[in-house]
Protein backbone atom coordinates (compact mmCIF):
# COMPACT_ATOMS: atom_id res chain seq x y z
CA UNK A 1 0.00 0.00 0.00
CA UNK A 2 1.32 3.48 -0.67
CA UNK A 3 1.71 6.28 1.47
CA UNK A 4 -1.30 8.12 1.94
CA UNK A 5 -3.78 5.13 1.49
CA UNK A 6 -5.67 4.94 4.10
CA UNK A 7 -9.10 3.96 4.95
CA UNK A 8 -11.26 3.37 2.10
CA UNK A 9 -8.97 2.91 -0.95
CA UNK A 10 -12.08 1.91 -1.46
CA UNK A 11 -12.93 -1.91 -1.31
CA UNK A 12 -14.64 -1.96 -4.13
CA UNK A 13 -10.80 -1.90 -5.80
CA UNK A 14 -9.32 -4.97 -3.79
CA UNK A 15 -12.51 -6.65 -5.56
CA UNK A 16 -11.37 -5.47 -8.93
CA UNK A 17 -7.78 -6.50 -8.36
CA UNK A 18 -8.94 -9.65 -7.52
CA UNK A 19 -10.96 -10.11 -11.11
CA UNK A 20 -8.32 -7.97 -13.08
CA UNK A 21 -5.43 -10.11 -11.29
CA UNK A 22 -5.26 -12.37 -14.52
CA UNK A 23 -5.74 -8.86 -17.25
CA UNK A 24 -2.21 -8.72 -17.69
CA UNK A 25 -1.22 -12.01 -18.42
CA UNK A 26 -4.78 -12.45 -21.04
CA UNK A 27 -2.21 -9.39 -23.37
CA UNK A 28 -1.15 -12.27 -26.07
CA UNK A 29 1.01 -11.79 -29.36
CA UNK A 30 2.95 -14.26 -31.41
CA UNK A 31 5.61 -11.68 -30.88
CA UNK A 32 6.48 -10.15 -27.46
CA UNK A 33 7.69 -6.62 -27.88
CA UNK A 34 10.98 -6.20 -27.31
CA UNK A 35 12.19 -3.10 -24.80
CA UNK A 36 15.49 -2.27 -26.50
CA UNK A 37 14.89 0.13 -29.60
CA UNK A 38 16.36 3.41 -30.31
CA UNK A 39 14.48 6.55 -29.55
CA UNK A 40 12.67 9.29 -31.79
CA UNK A 41 10.32 9.04 -34.96
CA UNK A 42 6.95 9.74 -34.88
CA UNK A 43 3.91 7.05 -33.99
CA UNK A 44 1.57 6.77 -36.57
CA UNK A 45 -1.52 5.67 -35.89
CA UNK A 46 -4.37 4.54 -38.09
CA UNK A 47 -7.88 4.86 -37.12
CA UNK A 48 -11.58 4.27 -38.25
CA UNK A 49 -12.90 7.78 -37.03
CA UNK A 50 -11.98 10.99 -36.04
CA UNK A 51 -12.69 12.48 -32.54
CA UNK A 52 -15.86 14.18 -31.52
CA UNK A 53 -14.15 16.66 -29.35
CA UNK A 54 -10.95 16.32 -27.55
CA UNK A 55 -12.46 18.40 -24.32
CA UNK A 56 -12.55 15.45 -21.66
CA UNK A 57 -15.58 17.35 -20.28
CA UNK A 58 -17.35 17.00 -23.10
CA UNK A 59 -16.07 13.49 -24.68
CA UNK A 60 -18.17 10.07 -24.42
CA UNK A 61 -16.38 7.57 -26.28
CA UNK A 62 -13.17 6.43 -25.89
CA UNK A 63 -11.93 6.70 -29.40
CA UNK A 64 -11.92 10.49 -28.74
CA UNK A 65 -10.53 10.18 -25.29
CA UNK A 66 -7.54 7.77 -26.74
CA UNK A 67 -5.64 10.94 -28.02
CA UNK A 68 -5.53 12.90 -25.68
CA UNK A 69 -6.09 10.83 -22.16
CA UNK A 70 -2.63 10.35 -20.42
CA UNK A 71 -0.90 11.73 -23.76
CA UNK A 72 -1.89 15.43 -23.75
CA UNK A 73 -3.93 15.48 -20.56
CA UNK A 74 -2.82 13.59 -17.30
CA UNK A 75 -5.33 13.04 -14.06
CA UNK A 76 -4.73 12.93 -10.61
CA UNK A 77 -4.06 9.35 -10.12
CA UNK A 78 -3.28 6.92 -13.01
CA UNK A 79 -4.16 3.18 -13.60
CA UNK A 80 -1.57 0.73 -13.96
CA UNK A 81 -2.23 -2.68 -16.26
CA UNK A 82 -4.50 -3.83 -13.64
CA UNK A 83 -6.41 -1.09 -12.76
CA UNK A 84 -4.58 0.25 -9.59
CA UNK A 85 -4.82 3.83 -9.19
CA UNK A 86 -0.92 5.14 -8.96
CA UNK A 87 0.48 8.30 -7.88
CA UNK A 88 0.93 10.92 -11.43
CA UNK A 89 -0.26 14.67 -10.74
CA UNK A 90 -1.43 14.17 -7.03
CA UNK A 91 2.21 12.38 -4.98
CA UNK A 92 0.02 10.87 -2.29
CA UNK A 93 -3.58 10.86 -0.96
CA UNK A 94 -5.17 10.29 1.80
CA UNK A 95 -9.24 9.66 3.61
CA UNK A 96 -9.59 11.96 6.11
CA UNK A 97 -13.06 10.52 6.73
CA UNK A 98 -15.98 9.34 5.05
CA UNK A 99 -16.52 12.42 2.63
CA UNK A 100 -12.94 14.21 2.62
CA UNK A 101 -10.25 13.31 0.70
CA UNK A 102 -7.02 15.28 0.99
CA UNK A 103 -4.34 14.99 -1.92
CA UNK A 104 -0.52 16.20 -2.26
CA UNK A 105 -0.30 17.97 -5.47
CA UNK A 106 3.28 17.39 -7.47
CA UNK A 107 5.46 20.40 -7.39
CA UNK A 108 7.04 22.39 -10.37
CA UNK A 109 4.47 21.02 -12.79
CA UNK A 110 3.36 23.43 -15.44
CA UNK A 111 0.79 23.18 -18.48
CA UNK A 112 1.38 23.40 -21.95
CA UNK A 113 0.26 27.17 -21.81
CA UNK A 114 2.93 28.17 -18.57
CA UNK A 115 0.28 28.21 -16.43
CA UNK A 116 1.41 26.91 -12.94
CA UNK A 117 -0.01 23.24 -12.03
CA UNK A 118 -1.24 23.73 -8.29
CA UNK A 119 -4.28 23.18 -5.97
CA UNK A 120 -6.41 25.93 -7.66
CA UNK A 121 -6.12 24.53 -11.00
CA UNK A 122 -7.99 21.36 -9.83
CA UNK A 123 -10.43 23.67 -8.42
CA UNK A 124 -10.91 25.10 -11.68
CA UNK A 125 -11.35 22.17 -13.27
CA UNK A 126 -13.84 20.42 -11.20
CA UNK A 127 -15.90 23.82 -10.76
CA UNK A 128 -15.90 24.11 -14.52
CA UNK A 129 -17.16 20.43 -14.93
CA UNK A 130 -20.00 20.40 -12.55
CA UNK A 131 -21.30 24.48 -13.32
CA UNK A 132 -24.47 23.72 -14.74
CA UNK A 133 -23.96 26.30 -17.05
CA UNK A 134 -20.98 24.22 -18.45
CA UNK A 135 -23.89 21.77 -19.24
CA UNK A 136 -21.17 18.65 -18.85
CA UNK A 137 -22.44 15.28 -19.80
CA UNK A 138 -19.63 14.37 -17.79
CA UNK A 139 -21.31 15.99 -14.49
CA UNK A 140 -23.48 13.16 -13.44
CA UNK A 141 -20.31 10.79 -13.10
CA UNK A 142 -18.79 13.84 -10.52
CA UNK A 143 -22.10 14.87 -8.89
CA UNK A 144 -21.09 13.66 -5.37
CA UNK A 145 -18.28 16.32 -5.63
CA UNK A 146 -19.54 19.16 -2.90
CA UNK A 147 -16.82 21.11 -3.02
CA UNK A 148 -12.89 21.48 -3.92
CA UNK A 149 -11.07 23.31 -1.28
CA UNK A 150 -7.65 24.91 -1.87
CA UNK A 151 -6.00 24.08 1.52
CA UNK A 152 -2.48 25.68 0.21
CA UNK A 153 -0.27 25.68 -3.22
CA UNK A 154 0.22 22.11 -3.21
CA UNK A 155 -2.92 20.38 -1.32
CA UNK A 156 -6.35 20.02 -2.72
CA UNK A 157 -10.00 18.52 -0.64
CA UNK A 158 -12.58 16.87 -2.38
CA UNK A 159 -15.51 17.36 -0.44
CA UNK A 160 -18.32 15.11 -1.35
CA UNK A 161 -21.72 15.19 -0.43
CA UNK A 162 -21.93 11.18 0.42
CA UNK A 163 -19.18 8.91 1.11
CA UNK A 164 -18.52 7.64 -2.64
CA UNK A 165 -16.40 4.69 -2.49
CA UNK A 166 -15.42 4.18 -6.30
CA UNK A 167 -13.75 8.29 -6.34
CA UNK A 168 -10.18 7.16 -7.14
CA UNK A 169 -11.98 4.93 -9.77
CA UNK A 170 -13.04 8.27 -11.39
CA UNK A 171 -10.16 10.25 -11.04
CA UNK A 172 -8.16 7.73 -13.26
CA UNK A 173 -10.19 8.25 -15.77
CA UNK A 174 -10.13 10.63 -18.98
CA UNK A 175 -13.30 12.27 -16.75
CA UNK A 176 -10.53 13.38 -14.23
CA UNK A 177 -8.23 14.96 -16.57
CA UNK A 178 -6.50 18.19 -15.46
CA UNK A 179 -6.85 21.02 -18.62
CA UNK A 180 -5.12 24.11 -18.36
CA UNK A 181 -6.77 27.09 -15.91
CA UNK A 182 -6.02 29.63 -18.19
CA UNK A 183 -7.24 27.95 -20.95
CA UNK A 184 -10.30 27.53 -19.30
CA UNK A 185 -10.56 31.38 -18.61
CA UNK A 186 -9.33 32.50 -21.65
CA UNK A 187 -10.73 29.88 -24.17
CA UNK A 188 -12.98 27.76 -22.92
CA UNK A 189 -14.68 27.35 -26.09
CA UNK A 190 -12.20 26.35 -27.56
CA UNK A 191 -10.62 23.25 -25.59
CA UNK A 192 -12.33 21.01 -28.14
CA UNK A 193 -10.25 21.95 -30.75
CA UNK A 194 -7.69 22.95 -28.85
CA UNK A 195 -5.97 20.73 -26.02
CA UNK A 196 -3.79 22.51 -23.09
CA UNK A 197 -2.69 20.27 -20.63
CA UNK A 198 0.18 19.03 -18.60
CA UNK A 199 0.81 15.58 -20.49
CA UNK A 200 4.16 13.82 -22.22
CA UNK A 201 2.91 15.70 -25.55
CA UNK A 202 1.54 19.25 -26.93
CA UNK A 203 -1.09 19.11 -29.30
CA UNK A 204 -0.57 20.59 -32.91
CA UNK A 205 -2.67 20.61 -35.45
CA UNK A 206 -6.59 18.75 -36.19
CA UNK A 207 -7.33 18.25 -39.79
CA UNK A 208 -11.09 17.45 -39.61
CA UNK A 209 -11.92 13.93 -41.00
CA UNK A 210 -8.23 13.77 -41.80
CA UNK A 211 -5.72 13.90 -38.59
CA UNK A 212 -4.67 14.31 -35.23
CA UNK A 213 -0.90 15.56 -34.41
CA UNK A 214 0.90 15.96 -31.30
CA UNK A 215 4.43 16.74 -30.11
CA UNK A 216 6.61 15.54 -27.83
CA UNK A 217 6.68 17.98 -24.92
CA UNK A 218 10.23 18.77 -24.19
CA UNK A 219 9.30 20.31 -20.96
CA UNK A 220 7.45 18.01 -19.46
CA UNK A 221 8.39 17.01 -15.80
CA UNK A 222 8.31 13.33 -16.04
CA UNK A 223 9.91 10.84 -17.81
CA UNK A 224 9.74 12.28 -21.70
CA UNK A 225 8.50 9.94 -24.22
CA UNK A 226 10.89 7.90 -26.46
CA UNK A 227 9.29 9.37 -29.60
CA UNK A 228 9.27 12.52 -31.18
CA UNK A 229 5.43 12.77 -31.84
CA UNK A 230 2.14 10.85 -32.65
CA UNK A 231 0.08 11.30 -36.05
CA UNK A 232 -3.90 10.04 -35.67
CA UNK A 233 -4.80 9.46 -39.07
CA UNK A 234 -8.49 8.60 -40.35
CA UNK A 235 -8.84 5.96 -42.39
CA UNK A 236 -12.19 4.38 -42.67
CA UNK A 237 -11.27 1.34 -44.87
CA UNK A 238 -10.50 -1.46 -42.83
CA UNK A 239 -8.32 -3.04 -45.19
CA UNK A 240 -6.54 0.30 -46.26
CA UNK A 241 -5.18 0.34 -42.35
CA UNK A 242 -4.57 -3.06 -42.24
CA UNK A 243 -2.69 -3.28 -45.12
CA UNK A 244 -0.67 0.51 -44.03
CA UNK A 245 0.85 -1.46 -40.87
CA UNK A 246 1.95 -4.00 -43.03
CA UNK A 247 3.60 -1.65 -45.34
CA UNK A 248 4.92 0.20 -42.69
CA UNK A 249 2.87 3.54 -43.91
CA UNK A 250 1.44 3.34 -40.30
CA UNK A 251 2.98 1.75 -37.18
CA UNK A 252 -0.38 0.63 -35.11
CA UNK A 253 -3.89 0.66 -35.42
CA UNK A 254 -6.23 -0.16 -32.29
CA UNK A 255 -9.83 -1.34 -34.41
CA UNK A 256 -8.80 -4.20 -35.72
CA UNK A 257 -11.43 -5.96 -38.13
CA UNK A 258 -11.74 -9.62 -36.92
CA UNK A 259 -12.22 -10.88 -40.46
CA UNK A 260 -8.11 -10.21 -40.90
CA UNK A 261 -6.85 -11.57 -38.09
CA UNK A 262 -5.61 -14.71 -40.22
CA UNK A 263 -3.60 -12.64 -42.68
CA UNK A 264 -2.06 -10.71 -39.78
CA UNK A 265 -1.09 -13.34 -37.98
CA UNK A 266 0.44 -14.81 -40.85
CA UNK A 267 2.58 -12.02 -42.05
CA UNK A 268 5.84 -11.14 -41.19
CA UNK A 269 6.05 -7.22 -40.72
CA UNK A 270 2.75 -6.96 -38.29
CA UNK A 271 1.93 -8.62 -35.17
CA UNK A 272 -1.38 -9.11 -33.28
CA UNK A 273 -2.16 -7.65 -29.58
CA UNK A 274 -5.11 -8.88 -27.32
CA UNK A 275 -6.43 -8.73 -24.43
CA UNK A 276 -9.47 -9.14 -22.44
CA UNK A 277 -11.31 -5.40 -21.58
CA UNK A 278 -13.99 -4.06 -19.18
CA UNK A 279 -16.40 -2.86 -22.29
CA UNK A 280 -19.76 -4.76 -23.28
CA UNK A 281 -21.45 -4.58 -26.81
CA UNK A 282 -25.22 -4.65 -26.78
CA UNK A 283 -28.42 -4.10 -28.50
CA UNK A 284 -30.07 -0.67 -27.18
CA UNK A 285 -33.83 -0.04 -27.23
CA UNK A 286 -35.39 3.62 -26.91
CA UNK A 287 -37.83 3.06 -24.59
CA UNK A 288 -39.54 6.36 -24.66
CA UNK A 289 -40.80 5.34 -28.19
CA UNK A 290 -42.97 3.17 -29.75
CA UNK A 291 -43.26 -0.19 -30.29
CA UNK A 292 -40.08 -0.37 -27.29
CA UNK A 293 -41.83 1.10 -24.63
CA UNK A 294 -43.49 -1.99 -24.07
CA UNK A 295 -41.44 -4.23 -22.17
CA UNK A 296 -43.06 -7.37 -24.16
CA UNK A 297 -41.95 -6.40 -27.10
CA UNK A 298 -38.27 -5.57 -26.12
CA UNK A 299 -38.34 -8.90 -24.56
CA UNK A 300 -39.40 -10.42 -28.20
CA UNK A 301 -36.23 -9.29 -30.01
CA UNK A 302 -34.23 -10.20 -27.13
CA UNK A 303 -35.29 -13.72 -27.15
CA UNK A 304 -35.41 -13.44 -31.06
CA UNK A 305 -31.68 -12.79 -31.22
CA UNK A 306 -29.26 -15.59 -31.42
CA UNK A 307 -26.04 -14.19 -29.87
CA UNK A 308 -23.78 -17.51 -30.19
CA UNK A 309 -23.57 -16.95 -34.60
CA UNK A 310 -22.82 -13.04 -33.70
CA UNK A 311 -20.38 -13.85 -31.38
CA UNK A 312 -18.94 -16.71 -34.12
CA UNK A 313 -19.94 -15.38 -37.23
CA UNK A 314 -19.21 -12.02 -37.06
CA UNK A 315 -16.77 -11.53 -34.38
CA UNK A 316 -14.62 -14.30 -35.45
CA UNK A 317 -14.99 -15.78 -31.48
CA UNK A 318 -13.12 -12.26 -30.34
CA UNK A 319 -14.76 -11.97 -26.92
CA UNK A 320 -17.43 -13.76 -25.10
CA UNK A 321 -21.41 -13.99 -24.78
CA UNK A 322 -22.59 -11.56 -22.26
CA UNK A 323 -25.25 -11.69 -20.14
CA UNK A 324 -25.17 -8.60 -18.43
CA UNK A 325 -24.00 -4.87 -19.77
CA UNK A 326 -21.18 -5.71 -17.04
CA UNK A 327 -17.80 -7.10 -17.96
CA UNK A 328 -16.95 -10.02 -15.97
CA UNK A 329 -13.64 -8.11 -15.33
CA UNK A 330 -15.87 -4.93 -13.77
CA UNK A 331 -16.14 -4.82 -9.98
CA UNK A 332 -19.72 -5.83 -9.16
CA UNK A 333 -20.51 -7.89 -12.11
CA UNK A 334 -23.29 -10.95 -11.34
CA UNK A 335 -22.50 -14.50 -13.14
CA UNK A 336 -25.58 -15.66 -11.56
CA UNK A 337 -27.66 -13.15 -14.00
CA UNK A 338 -28.91 -15.25 -16.71
CA UNK A 339 -29.02 -13.89 -20.47
CA UNK A 340 -32.04 -14.30 -22.52
CA UNK A 341 -32.85 -17.11 -24.40
CA UNK A 342 -32.88 -17.99 -27.65
CA UNK A 343 -36.72 -19.12 -28.42
CA UNK A 344 -38.49 -17.85 -31.29
CA UNK A 345 -41.62 -19.39 -30.04
CA UNK A 346 -41.37 -17.36 -27.06
CA UNK A 347 -40.85 -14.22 -29.44
CA UNK A 348 -44.06 -14.65 -31.34
CA UNK A 349 -46.43 -15.29 -28.00
CA UNK A 350 -44.94 -11.82 -26.32
CA UNK A 351 -45.46 -10.24 -29.50
CA UNK A 352 -49.21 -11.26 -29.59
CA UNK A 353 -49.73 -10.40 -25.92
CA UNK A 354 -48.43 -6.66 -27.20
CA UNK A 355 -51.19 -6.89 -29.64
CA UNK A 356 -48.74 -7.14 -32.97
CA UNK A 357 -50.37 -9.16 -35.04
CA UNK A 358 -48.82 -8.06 -37.91
CA UNK A 359 -45.53 -7.75 -38.40
CA UNK A 360 -43.56 -4.50 -37.42
CA UNK A 361 -41.25 -2.65 -39.12
CA UNK A 362 -38.37 -1.01 -37.43
CA UNK A 363 -34.85 1.20 -38.23
CA UNK A 364 -31.73 -0.08 -36.15
CA UNK A 365 -29.23 2.63 -36.05
CA UNK A 366 -25.57 1.60 -36.00
CA UNK A 367 -22.46 3.27 -36.87
CA UNK A 368 -20.44 2.90 -39.57
CA UNK A 369 -17.79 0.03 -38.37
CA UNK A 370 -17.80 -3.00 -40.31
CA UNK A 371 -18.51 -5.48 -37.66
CA UNK A 372 -21.33 -3.70 -36.25
CA UNK A 373 -22.74 -3.19 -39.71
CA UNK A 374 -22.19 -6.87 -40.18
CA UNK A 375 -24.01 -7.48 -36.71
CA UNK A 376 -26.78 -5.29 -37.53
CA UNK A 377 -27.71 -7.57 -40.76
CA UNK A 378 -27.30 -11.12 -38.78
CA UNK A 379 -30.19 -9.20 -36.32
CA UNK A 380 -32.05 -8.19 -39.19
CA UNK A 381 -32.34 -11.85 -40.75
CA UNK A 382 -33.07 -13.43 -37.09
CA UNK A 383 -36.01 -10.60 -36.69
CA UNK A 384 -37.41 -11.33 -39.46
CA UNK A 385 -38.12 -14.67 -38.52
CA UNK A 386 -40.94 -13.33 -36.03
CA UNK A 387 -42.28 -10.97 -38.62
CA UNK A 388 -40.44 -7.57 -37.71
CA UNK A 389 -39.04 -6.07 -40.87
CA UNK A 390 -35.78 -3.94 -40.13
CA UNK A 391 -34.32 -1.23 -41.67
CA UNK A 392 -30.29 -0.33 -41.32
CA UNK A 393 -29.63 2.98 -40.85
CA UNK A 394 -25.87 3.28 -40.78
CA UNK A 395 -24.40 6.73 -39.63
CA UNK A 396 -20.81 8.16 -39.44
CA UNK A 397 -19.50 7.36 -35.87
CA UNK A 398 -19.90 11.09 -34.80
CA UNK A 399 -23.54 11.53 -36.37
CA UNK A 400 -24.05 8.03 -34.75
CA UNK A 401 -22.87 9.45 -31.38
CA UNK A 402 -25.33 12.49 -31.58
CA UNK A 403 -28.38 10.73 -32.90
CA UNK A 404 -28.39 8.35 -30.30
CA UNK A 405 -27.38 11.20 -27.35
CA UNK A 406 -30.69 12.92 -28.64
CA UNK A 407 -33.02 9.96 -28.83
CA UNK A 408 -33.57 9.98 -32.72
CA UNK A 409 -33.00 6.30 -32.34
CA UNK A 410 -35.40 2.77 -32.44
CA UNK A 411 -33.17 0.59 -31.37
CA UNK A 412 -29.31 0.47 -31.69
CA UNK A 413 -26.08 -1.46 -32.03
CA UNK A 414 -24.05 0.25 -29.12
CA UNK A 415 -21.41 -0.60 -26.36
CA UNK A 416 -20.05 1.06 -22.92
CA UNK A 417 -16.67 0.88 -22.40
CA UNK A 418 -15.61 1.20 -18.67
CA UNK A 419 -13.01 3.13 -18.04
CA UNK A 420 -12.57 2.47 -14.59
CA UNK A 421 -12.98 -1.02 -13.80
CA UNK A 422 -16.16 0.09 -10.78
CA UNK A 423 -19.50 -1.45 -11.82
CA UNK A 424 -20.44 2.43 -11.28
CA UNK A 425 -19.41 3.46 -14.37
CA UNK A 426 -21.35 1.28 -16.02
CA UNK A 427 -24.74 1.11 -13.85
CA UNK A 428 -25.14 5.20 -13.04
CA UNK A 429 -24.28 6.18 -17.00
CA UNK A 430 -26.19 3.65 -18.36
CA UNK A 431 -29.40 3.09 -16.46
CA UNK A 432 -29.55 5.87 -14.06
CA UNK A 433 -32.36 8.52 -14.71
CA UNK A 434 -30.31 11.46 -14.27
CA UNK A 435 -27.82 10.23 -16.94
CA UNK A 436 -30.20 9.82 -19.94
CA UNK A 437 -28.95 10.91 -23.42
CA UNK A 438 -25.38 12.20 -23.75
CA UNK A 439 -23.76 10.88 -20.27
CA UNK A 440 -24.64 7.39 -21.36
CA UNK A 441 -28.00 6.17 -21.15
CA UNK A 442 -29.17 6.39 -24.54
CA UNK A 443 -32.21 3.84 -24.03
CA UNK A 444 -33.56 6.53 -21.61
CA UNK A 445 -34.54 3.93 -19.18
CA UNK A 446 -35.96 5.15 -15.83
CA UNK A 447 -36.70 3.39 -12.91
CA UNK A 448 -36.92 4.79 -9.44
CA UNK A 449 -35.67 1.54 -7.69
CA UNK A 450 -32.99 0.82 -9.72
CA UNK A 451 -32.05 4.76 -9.26
CA UNK A 452 -32.31 4.06 -5.52
CA UNK A 453 -30.09 0.63 -5.74
CA UNK A 454 -27.55 2.37 -7.74
CA UNK A 455 -27.21 5.36 -5.47
CA UNK A 456 -27.41 3.17 -2.15
CA UNK A 457 -24.41 1.60 -3.76
CA UNK A 458 -22.09 4.48 -4.78
CA UNK A 459 -22.52 5.38 -1.00
CA UNK A 460 -21.70 1.99 0.16
CA UNK A 461 -18.27 1.13 1.62
CA UNK A 462 -18.51 -1.96 2.20
CA UNK A 463 -17.65 -4.07 -1.05
CA UNK A 464 -19.66 -6.97 -0.44
CA UNK A 465 -22.55 -4.85 -0.05
CA UNK A 466 -22.12 -3.06 -2.71
CA UNK A 467 -22.03 -6.42 -4.87
CA UNK A 468 -25.21 -7.18 -3.67
CA UNK A 469 -27.09 -3.96 -4.48
CA UNK A 470 -25.56 -4.27 -8.19
CA UNK A 471 -26.94 -8.04 -8.20
CA UNK A 472 -30.45 -6.49 -7.77
CA UNK A 473 -30.01 -3.48 -10.12
CA UNK A 474 -28.82 -5.99 -12.92
CA UNK A 475 -31.79 -8.45 -11.74
CA UNK A 476 -34.66 -6.16 -12.38
CA UNK A 477 -32.51 -4.60 -15.49
CA UNK A 478 -32.74 -8.21 -16.88
CA UNK A 479 -36.46 -7.94 -16.26
CA UNK A 480 -36.79 -4.82 -17.90
CA UNK A 481 -34.53 -5.12 -20.79
CA UNK A 482 -33.13 -1.81 -21.97
CA UNK A 483 -30.24 -3.37 -23.54
CA UNK A 484 -30.05 -7.15 -24.88
CA UNK A 485 -26.20 -7.81 -23.67
CA UNK A 486 -24.44 -9.57 -26.91
CA UNK A 487 -20.37 -9.23 -26.17
CA UNK A 488 -17.92 -8.65 -23.62
CA UNK A 489 -15.27 -7.40 -25.90
CA UNK A 490 -11.47 -8.84 -26.07
CA UNK A 491 -9.33 -5.36 -26.90
CA UNK A 492 -7.23 -6.03 -30.66
CA UNK A 493 -4.43 -3.97 -31.85
CA UNK A 494 -2.74 -4.78 -34.95
CA UNK A 495 1.56 -2.89 -34.85
CA UNK A 496 4.08 -3.07 -37.12
CA UNK A 497 7.37 -4.84 -36.33
CA UNK A 498 9.61 -1.63 -35.94
CA UNK A 499 7.25 -0.97 -33.17
CA UNK A 500 8.73 -1.90 -29.82
CA UNK A 501 7.10 -1.48 -26.05
CA UNK A 502 2.84 -1.11 -27.45
CA UNK A 503 -0.20 -2.06 -25.17
CA UNK A 504 -3.18 -1.29 -24.09
CA UNK A 505 -4.89 -0.54 -20.75
CA UNK A 506 -8.32 -3.10 -19.96
CA UNK A 507 -10.13 0.42 -20.82
CA UNK A 508 -8.95 -0.18 -24.71
CA UNK A 509 -6.48 2.85 -24.44
CA UNK A 510 -3.45 3.13 -25.97
CA UNK A 511 -0.59 3.56 -23.55
CA UNK A 512 2.60 5.28 -24.86
CA UNK A 513 5.39 5.29 -21.85
CA UNK A 514 7.35 2.71 -23.32
CA UNK A 515 6.61 3.11 -27.13
CA UNK A 516 8.94 3.33 -29.33
CA UNK A 517 9.42 3.26 -33.38
CA UNK A 518 12.66 2.51 -35.50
Amino acid sequence: MRKGMVGLLFASLIGISSVLSGCTSDQTSSKEPEREAKEGGTLVVARLSDATTLDPHFITDIPSANVVYEKVYETLVVPDKNMEPQPLLAKEWKQLDDVTWEFKLREGVKFHDGAPFNAEAVKTNFDRLLDPKTSSPQAGKLEMIKEIKVVDETTVQFKLKYPYAPLLSILVSNEGSILSPKAITENSDKLGQNPVGTGPFVFKSWKSGEEIVLSKNKDYWGDKPKIDGVVFKVVPEDATRIAMVETGEAHVTDQVPVTEIDRIEASDTMDLYRTDGLAVEYLSFNVKNKPFDDVRVRKAVAHAIEVDSIIKGVYNDVGTKANSTMSPKVFGYDPDIKGYDYDINESKKLLKEAGIKDGLEITLTTSDRKERINMAEVIQSQLKGIGIKVKIQVLEYGAYIDATAKGEHQVSIGGWGNATGDGDYNQFNLFDSKSQGAAGNSSFYSNPEVDKLIETARKESDGDKRKELYSKAQEIEREEVPYVPIRNYEHLAVYGETVKGLWLNPANYLMLDDITVQ
